[in-house]
């Protein structure tokens, strides 16, 4: 099989997140230990950072990653989603996993991924950790997908857990209250582990440190700590949360002899991007105007956004959404700024919300915009409306900003 071939195979393993919903979530690890198994357990192989959080786990894998790449490790990058190509997901220092990398393991393990109905997830968590195993990277980075207790990631014994924070996001799946969500994020946390917890909320902090006990877990609540400040290349104001996090988790490290200099750690902040290929966190596409995509994509997230979008200089804003049908947009719609004039777009994924119906509940609420059949044709349209003193954003979604970058 070609690459493609390979890779649209396992897209049409449902059930996948990303694509599919609700359908795709499963409640046990059986699957993800059944394939380890098979893989003469890759997980134990290698020495890792396990990163959870409604928003920021990304921008602070990639960090942490960039970091540790600096100090001179062979680092592997675990994340997810992709925004274009697949193999964004597996990096090790900044490069992707090959595509024959990708083609040879489906190949090698296809009887027993069909055999078992591995999920899309499933089967590339364990691709991932096959290669690191491999590869023999020093550490790697792994992201979580959804959660924390069930995710096909919380295989693995890391050196240190990160917790970034906790929203109303996935609540079909994870719960309804801040309390609920923060109890299986917190299933990342092992016994004898120290976990980070970057943001505290009066809501969680409870949760965390109850469950933080139970494992005998040397808990760290990153925001109540004094540290250095360090810029990154990350633009975003939110990225300062993210950063304490970052520098809690690397003084775990260092306690556990990792050699981390502050030079490495500046050097890593400040070159996040170049270091991991990171794209979507407030990346700048165009000069004049000056168009800025994001992928945040629930209320804590679009919240710091729109609160940064709003410090942009600009005669008139003009803004690109779009959002998955299972968006609570009652949430939403009360962040975003009635002034903009708005191009509504339906992402190319099975769970895009159709950008008519997007349009109809907008209008409801008082907002100016119209309706565009892709999220090119509704950027385009936004950059020929655009004076140059305007300023353009686009988001709602990361699956927006994958068709943008």
């Amino acid at each position: 099989m070609t690459y493609l071939k390979t890779v649209n195979w396992m897209f049409s393993q449902l059930p996948m997140y990303q694509k599919q919903g609700q359908t795709a979530f499963k409640k046990d690890l059986t699957n993800t230990i059944a394939l380890a198994t098979h893989l003469k357990n890759p997980q134990h192989k290698f020495k890792s950072i396990h990163v959870a959080g409604t928003n920021g786990k990304g921008s602070s894998s990639h960090m942490l990653a960039s970091i540790l790449q600096e100090a001179g490790y062979k680092v592997g990058l675990y994340t997810s989603p992709h925004l274009k190509d697949f193999r964004e997901r597996i990096k090790i220092n900044g490069k992707e996993a090959s595509k024959q990398f990708v083609i040879g393991f489906i190949k090698r393990n296809k009887a027993f991924l069909e055999a078992n109905s591995l999920s899309f997830f499933e089967m590339t968590v364990g691709m991932a950790f096959d290669y690191f195993a491999k590869q023999k990277v020093d550490i790697a980075i792994i992201e979580v997908g959804l959660g924390g207790r069930l995710d096909s990631t919380n295989i693995i014994t890391p050196e240190v857990s990160l917790i970034t924070n906790i929203g109303l996001d996935h609540v079909q799946f994870l719960g309804n209250t801040l309390e609920l969500i923060a109890a299986e994020k917190a299933g990342i946390i092992k016994p004898n582990i120290p976990v980070v917890i970057s943001e505290s909320q009066q809501e969680t902090q409870s949760v965390f440190k109850a469950i933080a006990e139970k494992n005998k877990s040397q808990i760290t609540f990153a925001d109540q700590t004094e540290n250095d400040v360090f810029k990154t290349d990350l633009k975003g104001s939110y990225q300062a949360k993210n950063i304490k996090g970052v520098l809690q988790t690397i003084k775990n490290l260092q306690q556990k002899n990792f050699k981390i200099s502050e030079a490495h750690i500046k050097n890593g902040l400040l070159n996040s991007i170049k270091n991991t290929g990171l794209k979507g966190r407030w990346q700048v596409l165009n000069k004049s105007p000056k168009a800025i995509c994001d992928t945040a994509h629930n209320k804590e997230g679009l919240t710091l956004a729109i609160a940064q979008l709003l410090k942009e200089d600009f005669k008139q804003l003009h803004i690109v959404f779009g959002v998955v049908n299972d968006k609570d947009l009652k949430y939403i719609l009360p962040l975003l700024p009635k002034k903009a004039i708005y191009y509504f777009c339906k992402p190319n994924v099975p769970r895009g919300l159709d950008q008519e119906v997007l349009k109809s509940k907008f209008l409801a609420q008082g907002f100016n915009g119209a309706a565009y059949t892709s999220v090119k044709d509704a950027y385009h349209s936004a950059l020929d409306s655009a004076k140059k003193e305007d300023v353009i954003y686009i988001g709602g979604s990361t699956f927006v900003v994958a068709e943008v970058v």
